[in-house]
């Protein structure tokens, strides 16, 4: 019995380790050739201690790769071997993990100028819910490790057109639970009169964090963690926004399952895929606009990512994105770019939005890569979480007036 509470204790250390960045460095890549991005899509699966932050796309976009310290010298090595020129862009990854701010498990309620913990997004969820007679809690179900897939519905006026709004998707992109929190908050208490009429014009389902246990696990034990944690193999998780049943596995992904494209061994494999998906079956056919929110690269992506073929209806879709980015600039003056993802960043099937698309036709289908362009990565200082959010909801405004301009729906 010693021994065994002994070993009880040991696994207990273990699991609740916190891993550290000191001396990870993110280097920017510039690449020249399209032999060298074929390098790098053979380096992504065979060298050890390499985290691709940026996808491997067109040779006008840089890739940024977080190396570990224990790799580097090999790293640096076998890339100047192949001509790629390289610069260090984020010195100390872990310095700038140091200097996030992160609320404890406070259970206070909410704010924005820090990131909180699943447990208090959670707790502002049901508060919600019991205080205020527009908010409907949702659980899609449960994850690999127990935890629910908690959302909520908002309406004013009920039986409108839907607006399906997701974040949390990849764990470590701590910045887009914070906006859908920011954005329930904005739905609940704006008066401002152009984004009132959004508002009360749809039934909102938002779910701030929809990939629970990898973002547990990045507050308590790897801060970048990007994947689910569904035990595979040797390795933990599969990525949740490769593991849609669209076009699954065919661009963009991985079937080795250390990848950290991993698209799982199949469709929908994942608890929190199939039981999202079977959600939005109930509610797709009334979809007016689904948007999902990433980061990070200031980008606005249209549908779809296993092929640069244009979308029905492209060119309609096209116009409202310039009009959202155009909308979003006005107040920071922050650049995005807009376009269909196979074309602006990389090919990338399973997607969210990519399935909602080819299963209900939804008008409005778009992804944001939240701000910003690579200096703080996946590690957005909590002092730019408000400035994002603000930006983002007039670039919603901007979206669904230029939405309304082409008849897909009429604001009220």
């Amino acid at each position: 019995m010693k021994e065994l509470i002994v070993l009880l204790v040991f696994c207990v250390l273990v699991t609740t380790e916190v891993q550290k960045y000191d001396g990870f460095k993110v280097y920017r890549l510039s690449l020249n050739t399209t032999e060298q991005l074929d390098f790098l899509h053979t380096l992504r699966d065979s060298m050890e201690g390499l985290d691709f932050w940026t996808g491997l796309s067109i040779l006008s976009r840089p890739v940024d790769i977080m190396v570990d310290p224990k790799y580097e010298a090999e790293f640096l090595k076998t890339v100047k071997d192949q001509g790629i020129i390289t610069e260090v862009f984020i010195e100390n990854v872990q310095m700038l993990i140091d200097k996030e701010k992160v609320t404890s498990n406070s259970r206070s309620g909410m704010s924005w100028n820090s990131y909180h913990s699943l447990e208090d997004i959670y707790s502002w969820l049901d508060e919600l819910a019991k205080t205020n007679p527009s908010i409907t809690l949702i659980n899609v179900g449960s994850t690999y490790e127990g935890r629910q897939i908690k959302g909520v519905k908002v309406s004013f006026n009920p039986g409108k057109r839907s607006v399906f709004i997701e974040g949390g998707i990849h764990a470590r992109e701590w910045i887009t639970p914070a906006t859908v929190t920011y954005l329930i908050n904005e739905l609940l208490t704006s008066k401002d009169k152009s984004f009132r009429s959004i508002a009360d014009g749809f039934d909102w389902y938002l779910f701030p964090v929809t990939n629970p246990d990898g973002y547990a696990f990045t507050h308590n034990s790897s801060r970048l963690w990007r994947k689910t944690r569904t035990p595979y193999s040797n390795c933990f998780g599969a990525d949740p926004n490769r593991n849609w049943n669209a076009h699954w596995g065919v661009a963009g992904t991985s079937d080795k399952p250390c990848s950290e494209v991993y698209g799982g061994p199949a469709g929908f494999s994942e608890l929190e895929t199939s039981s999202l998906s079977k959600f939005i079956s109930t509610v797709g056919p009334s979809l007016d606009a689904y948007l999902a929110f990433h980061s990070y690269g200031q980008m606005l992506l249209m549908p779809y990512g296993h092929t640069s073929q244009h979308l029905d209806n492209y060119d309609e879709v096209l116009r409202i994105g310039k009009a959202a980015i155009n909308g979003l600039a006005k107040r920071y003056n922050t650049k995005y770019i807009v376009g269909n993802i196979a074309e602006i960043i990389y090919k990338a099937s399973g997607s969210s939005m990519d399935w909602v698309k080819m299963t209900y036709k939804t008008p409005i289908a778009f992804t944001y890569e939240l701000r910003d362009r690579g200096s703080s990565g996946f590690v957005l200082p909590a002092n730019q979480i408000i400035p994002n959010c603000l930006e983002v909801v007039d670039s919603i405004v901007a979206m669904f007036q230029e939405g309304e301009k082409l008849a897909y729906f009429t604001l009220s």
